[in-house]
C-alpha cells in the first residue's frame, strides 16, 4: 500500500513532528511510505534530535507547498492509497483512496462555508492527540473524531536522583501567538520566589530547544536567572534529555496560565508528552490544571495539579520536604506513564486507519 504523510510544521522539530514521523515509522514496516518534505537539513536534524531510524521512509517533493499547483497536487495524490495530514486548521482536498486528518491542537472558532463542509465529507476519518483537542475540533467541525495519544518512549529509571526541578519545552512556538507560551519566565520567577523563601540545595533546570534566529532573545531571557541555581540545557538529543529526566525529582509545566483559554484553547498544553516522559523517569509532576495535563496527571495520586502560582509553590514545597510522599508518588507516576508508552501508539494507529 502506498501512503503519503504531510506535516506543515515539519521544520519546528517539536512534539507534532515527533508524532507524525512516528506515524511514518509505524507504517513503513508494512507499507511504502512517502513523507512530503524536501529540505534535507530538517530531515538530518530530526534524526539527530529524536534518534529516528528513517531508512524505510522516502522523503518526496513537498506537493503541499504553495509553489505546487492544485492540479499538480491532485494528480500526484491520486497515486496514493492513503494520505495522512496534520492540519493547520485547513481541510485539503486529495484524490487518494483514503484521506485522514490529524489535529494536534484545539481550534475554538472555525467558520465553515459550503465548500468546507463538502471537503469534510470527503475525509475518511479525523483523529486528535487528546480529549482536550477533540472536544474543540468536534464542536468546530461537527464531527466525531478518534483519539490517538502521542507516542511516548520510556526507558528504565535510575536511582541517581538529585534535587532538581525540571521543565522541558521549546523556547518559542511558531504557530502560537504568545511570547511565553510555555510560561518559562513565569516558572523561573516562581522558583526564585521559593529560593527567597528559604528553599535550599535545589536547582531548576530548563531543557529547551532554541532556534538560531532566537538565540539573541534567549540570551536576554537567561539574564533573569543570574545569581540563582537555575540552569539551561539547550537542544538536547533524546539520549541527553533522558539523562536529565533520570536525575530530576519534580517536573513543572505551566502552559495556559493567565490565558483566556475559552478564546484561545491552543495556549494550554494540547497533551503533554514531556510530562509523561518525566513521569516515566520517576519525576513527580506539579503541573497546571489545564489542557491535556488533566488527562495525564491524577491529582494527589501520581502528581499535583495547580491553579495558581501560590499553589505551584506550596505543592512543590511539600514534595521537597516529604521524601516518603515523593517516593510514593514517584512510583505511581511511573505506573501512570506506562499507560501511554509501549507499543500502544502503533497498535492504536493501525486500528484507526483500519490497516
Amino acid at each position: 500500500m502506498k501512503i503519503g504523510i504531510f506535516d506543515p510544521y515539519f521544520d519546528d522539530l517539536g512534539g507534532g513532528e515527533k508524532y507524525m514521523m512516528t506515524v511514518a515509522q509505524c507504517l513503513a514496516s508494512n507499507h511504502n511510505v512517502d513523507v512530503f518534505w524536501d529540505n534535507n537539513n530538517d530531515v538530518e536534524e530530526l534524526k539527530r534530535r529524536f534518534s529516528f531510524n528513517l531508512s524505510r521512509i522516502n522523503f518526496a517533493k513537498n506537493i503541499f507547498s504553495p509553489k505546487v499547483s492544485t492540479f499538480r497536487r491532485l494528480l500526484i495524490t491520486k497515486k496514493y492509497d492513503v494520505i495522512i495530514l496534520l492540519s493547520d486548521g485547513s481541510i485539503p482536498i486529495t484524490l487518494s483512496k483514503k484521506t485522514f486528518i490529524h489535529f494536534q491542537q484545539p481550534i475554538s472558532e472555525l467558520r465553515l462555508n459550503f465548500k468546507d463542509k463538502f471537503k469534510i465529507k470527503k475525509i475518511t476519518k479525523f483523529f486528535c492527540n487528546s480529549k482536550y483537542t477533540k472536544s474543540y475540533i468536534d464542536r468546530s467541525l461537527n464531527i466525531d473524531s478518534s483519539i490517538l495519544y502521542p507516542p511516548v518512549s520510556l526507558r528504565p529509571t535510575k536511582d541517581n536522583k538529585e534535587n532538581i526541578i525540571l521543565h522541558v519545552g521549546r523556547f518559542r512556538v511558531r504557530n502560537v501567538n504568545a511570547d511565553d507560551y510555555k510560561k518559562q519566565g513565569v516558572m523561573i520567577e516562581a522558583f526564585k520566589e521559593m529560593i527567597k523563601r528559604g528553599l535550599l540545595n535545589w536547582k531548576f533546570v530548563l531543557a529547551v530547544s532554541v532556534k538560531k534566529n532566537e538565540e539573541k532573545i534567549f540570551n536576554e531571557f537567561k539574564k533573569r536567572t543570574e545569581n540563582f541555581p537555575i540552569e539551561f540545557s539547550i537542544n538536547n538529543t533524546n539520549d541527553h534529555l533522558w539523562n536529565i529526566y533520570s536525575k530530576a525529582k519534580i517536573y513543572w509545566h505551566a502552559s495556559g496560565l493567565g490565558e483566556d483559554l475559552l478564546r484561545h484553547p491552543e495556549y494550554a498544553e494540547h497533551f503533554g508528552i514531556s510530562t509523561v516522559e518525566a513521569m516515566g523517569a520517576g519525576n513527580v509532576p506539579v503541573v497546571i490544571n489545564a489542557g491535556g495535563q488533566k488527562e495525564i496527571v491524577e491529582d494527589k495520586k501520581n502528581g499535583f495539579l495547580w491553579n495558581t502560582l501560590e499553589e505551584l509553590i506550596d505543592k512543590t514545597k511539600i514534595l521537597t520536604e516529604d521524601q516518603d510522599l515523593w517516593s510514593k508518588m514517584s512510583k505511581e507516576a511511573i505506573k501512570r506513564a506506562n499507560f501511554f508508552g509501549g507499543d500502544r501508539f502503533c497498535s492504536d494507529l493501525r486500528h484507526i486507519l483500519e490497516l
